[in-house]
């Protein structure tokens, strides 16, 4: 006979090892977004998952925390809007960072044939309003 009890206490070490490093691992790339009063938009839920480029107070760029030369942003959007037209694709821009670089990113994704990109940010908080 097979004695589960064991098996038991390592799926739950497991699951509280998984429980504490997931917060740990949605952290990313550390911007500051700047706020507005605009409204927020709804996705749709059955969309697949959002293509984020994040655009950091140097300029830098980054996909899934991972820094990426234009070029491979390019790449990158291509090949996904080619497999999976109704992903969205968002920009996260650093308030710090120049217009012009957070401009250029949104170029990048309208040459790769995005035809909708929109600006991640902040709410203004009530008492700002």
């Amino acid at each position: 006979e097979i004695n589960v009890v064991p098996y038991i206490d390592v799926m739950l070490v497991l699951l509280i090892i998984f429980m504490v490093t997931a917060p740990l691992l949605t952290e990313g790339v550390k911007i500051d977004l700047p706020q507005t009063t605009a409204n927020a938009v709804e996705f749709n839920q059955d969309a697949p998952e959002p293509f984020i480029l994040t655009v950091d107070v140097d300029g830098t760029l980054y996909i899934d925390d991972l820094q990426k030369t234009p070029q491979e942003v390019s790449i990158a959007a291509t090949a996904l809007y080619r497999l999976k037209p109704a992903t969205d694709f968002l920009v996260r821009g650093d308030k710090q960072a120049r217009y012009n670089d957070v401009l250029q990113a949104m170029v990048l994704l309208k040459q790769a044939g995005v035809e909708t990109v929109s600006l991640v940010t902040e709410p203004l908080p009530p008492e700002a309003r």
